[in-house]
Formats: structure tokens, sequence, C-alpha cells
């Protein structure tokens, strides 16, 4: 049996952060891993970085299985994908999957994609694989794969072998993450502690949060060879206990990675100890959801934190020479003037990098009712629910004024001299340049959108 595993290109109406960013797909990895079967070849397909279409693909590797993981706006990709693999091969099996698959499967329906993967991505897709090379024929019941009213129970461990990361070689050195470069990815705990009303993660996994053990994590890790790592935990700043022993952990080893993690600004705030620690055993970045500069926002968003844990937070990782990429939701009842107060505010904390989001409320999140009837467009225009584009219509401005104060305030915080030259320092030339590049793309993919918008 030939099972081809591929990582879609987005939809180039997607304002995306492969613009700046390009990291390998270790869902598809720990699926290549776990296969169980002997007489099986598995091939993964990175469409981000191939130049060929898919068609060829298929022609030279003549899969009897494909399947597909992305995210809200990989869906009518996936769909488009299935339906080329369908029409050069109508007897290939075709499984999508992936995050948004397990929380909004029904989204997938498509008579191209033979199931969909709602729960336990690696023991669901080798239930499949199995029956096939048993049956020889398609089964409509497969306990983890979606059917209309029916809910598959999800796991709450993660019992798998580690990600096959040979099976993308050819890609390795093109994987990587703003200047974290070459980059590896790790995961060491699934789905998160907290309930912020916008949070598409906690879904994932239901609302439960379970973690692997130290032991496991480092055995992957002495794997890796890879000098950067970005742990891609909803929230790996979460127990002080957990961190120190991970620490520990990696300096009785002799392991010396550095690392890029997701952390809240309280846990930061509140443990400058822990991160003084954890930055003397490598930590060089950390992802944080700063979300706003208005406590009223905070609360509204429940996020549990407040603008004094924000600024604490900030100051803490700069004391210790940590980079800061801070996320910030844009309101939609935001003026000029707020887009000003934001600016000054970032100056202030002296903030580099800042991902500028506007508010989107994902189906299957808490808040998606709540302003379901102010969408400015369809929930099946898949692509554009980016966390870039507007899908609310601003209150105090029109939607060409507001992707302008979005890209104003882009170039005023990255191109201010002051962070120009101290990535240049920091980073070299050659990498700065090439990140410019990138944000160029992604400035473009903006002014396209001002230049329609009304």
């Amino acid at each position: 049996m030939n099972i081809l595993l591929i990582r879609p290109k987005p939809d180039k109406e997607t304002i995306g952060l492969q613009h700046v960013m390009v990291c390998e797909p270790l869902e598809l990895e720990y699926l290549a891993a776990n296969i169980d079967l002997a007489d099986v070849k598995v091939e993964i397909l990175d469409m981000i970085l191939e130049k060929e279409p898919l068609e060829t693909f298929i022609k030279q590797f003549d899969p009897d299985v494909v399947g597909m993981t992305g995210y809200v706006t990989h869906v009518n990709v996936i769909k488009n994908y299935a339906h080329r693999i369908k029409k050069l091969k109508p007897d290939c099996i075709v499984v999508a999957g992936g995050v948004y698959a397990e929380v909004v499967p029904a989204d997938f329906v498509s008579p191209d994609i033979d199931y969909i993967v709602e729960a336990n991505g690696p023991a669901t897709f080798n239930t499949i694989i199995n029956y096939l090379m048993q049956r020889k024929e398609k089964m409509s019941y497969i306990d983890g794969t979606y059917r209309p009213r029916l809910t598959s129970r999800k796991d709450t461990s993660f019992p798998y072998e580690n990600p096959d990361r040979d099976k993308v070689n050819r890609y390795r050195d093109k994987y990587y993450y703003m200047f974290h470069n070459p980059c590896a990815l790790i995961k060491t705990s699934y789905g998160c502690p907290y309930s912020c009303s916008f949070c598409f993660c906690k879904e994932v996994t239901d609302g439960k949060y379970f973690t692997r053990s130290i032991e496991s994590v480092i055995e992957e890790l002495l794997t890796i060879p890879e000098p950067e790592i970005y742990i891609v935990d909803d929230d790996f700043l979460f127990s002080r206990e957990r961190i120190l022993e991970f620490c520990s952990q990696l300096a009785k080893y002799n392991i010396t990675k550095k690392f890029l993690v997701y952390g809240r600004a309280d846990f930061v705030s509140s443990n400058a100890d822990v991160i003084e620690i954890f930055r003397d055993h490598g930590l060089r970045a950390v992802i944080m959801g700063l979300e706003s500069f208005k406590n009223d926002d905070l609360q509204k968003y429940n996020k549990r934190t407040s603008i004094i844990e924000n600024e604490k937070a900030i100051n803490v990782l700069k004391k210790y020479d940590i980079e800061i990429y801070g996320t910030i939701i844009l309101g939609m009842d935001f003026s000029k003037a707020d887009f000003q107060s934001l600016y000054q505010w970032l100056v202030k904390m002296d903030i580099t990098f800042v991902n500028l989001q506007p508010l989107t409320p994902l189906y299957g999140t808490e808040i998606y009712q709540q302003y379901e009837k102010d969408l400015i467009i369809d929930r099946e225009e898949y692509e554009k629910w980016d966390l870039a584009h507007l899908v609310l219509k601003p209150e105090k401005m029109s939607v060409r004024s507001y992707y302008m104060e979005i890209v104003k305030l882009y170039y005023k915080i990255t191109m201010r001299p002051k962070n120009v030259l101290r990535l240049i320092r920091k980073y070299g030339l050659s990498e700065v340049l090439k990140l410019s590049v990138g944000s160029s793309a992604v400035t473009m993919q903006y002014l396209k959108k001002i230049i329609v918008a009304k």
C-alpha cells in the first residue's frame, strides 16, 4: 500500500505567516511514525515548498491512500486537492484531518473525501489503514471519524511513537520561524488550562489539558539535530515545577538548544526566577498573548490577566534578553485614536515584534454566536478566516481605513530605526533582509485588501 501524506499550500487569498515562517508538518510526521503495518510505503509531501502541481506527485507516487491536514483556512484547499486526486485516481482513499477537523468536522464533508478524522489522529488513521489492508474496501463506520449525529471520544493521553522526521529530510533545511533557523518542532502538552473566550485551542481537546512526561520529551529532544526548537504547546509556561524539571533534565543530558515557546503574561510576571533559570538553559523567545492595552478588553476576552501583568511580563523578558513576540487583538470599536494609543503603548514597552489580529470569532469558539449576525464575509470563505482579514465590520471607520491603520502600525513599530539596528546587531543583516522580504509579501496582501475595500 502506498500512503501519501500532504501538507497543503495556503490559498493565495490567505494572509499568511508562511511568508515569515515555514515549520515542519509535525502532525504528518506523527502519522508516518505510528503506522503499524510493515507492508506500506509512506511519503510526506509539503506543498508549501514544492513547485510542481499536485498532479505531478499523484502520478509519480500512485497513492492508495492520501491523508491531508490543515486549519480552517485550508478547508477549501483540501476539498480542491481531494477532487483533483479523485479525478486522477478514483479508487484512492482520501482522508482529511487536523485541528479544525477535530472541532468542526462537518465543514470537510465532500463527495471526494472518504474519511474525516475528528479524534485521536494517529490511532484513527491506523484503524483506517488496517481496515483497508484487510478488507480492500471502504467501511462507513470507523471510530474516531466523523459521523453525523455521533461524537467520537477523545483520548486524554498521547501514547504514540515520536514523529518520523526522516520523512521530510529533503525539506528540513527550509524549515524556520522568523530568526529561528533551522528550526524543529516538538509538542509536550495538549489543550490549554485556561478559558479565553476567543480561543480555538481549548476546543480541540474539549477543554481538557494533559501533558507528556518530561522524560519522554528529553528522549525526543536527544534525537533532534536542529539547534532551534519551537515548543508548540498552547501554553508551555504553565507549571513552575514542570519547567524546572525540564531545565534540570536539559542540564543532566547536556542538551544545549535554543527554545521558542508560548507563554502567558501572568506566569512570566510572577515567575521571574523560573524565567531566568530557563533562559540559562536555552529560552530564547516567548510568543505572548498580550491581547490588548486596555483592561476592559482583557476582561471581555476572559483573559484573566491585567495590563499591569502584561507590562511586568514584558519587563521580565527584556531583563533577561528574551525576545518577545506579542499578539494583540484589535477590537472592532477601535478608532484612529485607539491605533495611535496602541502605538504609543508599544513604543513605551519597546516591543519590536507584534502580531496584530482583528477580532475573529472563529466558528467553534464560544464567542461565534455572539458575533454571527455582524459577519461581513461568509463562513464558507474559509481562506479568509486567517486572523488577519476583517470578518466583522469596524464600528468607527471603513474597512479600507481599518486595514490602512493595521499596515501603518506594523511599519511604525517594525521599521523604527532603533528596532532595525537592534535586529541587525543581534541576528545579522542577511537574516533581517530575509525577514523584510517576507514581511513585504504580507504587506502586499494587505495593500490589495485596501485597494478593493470600501
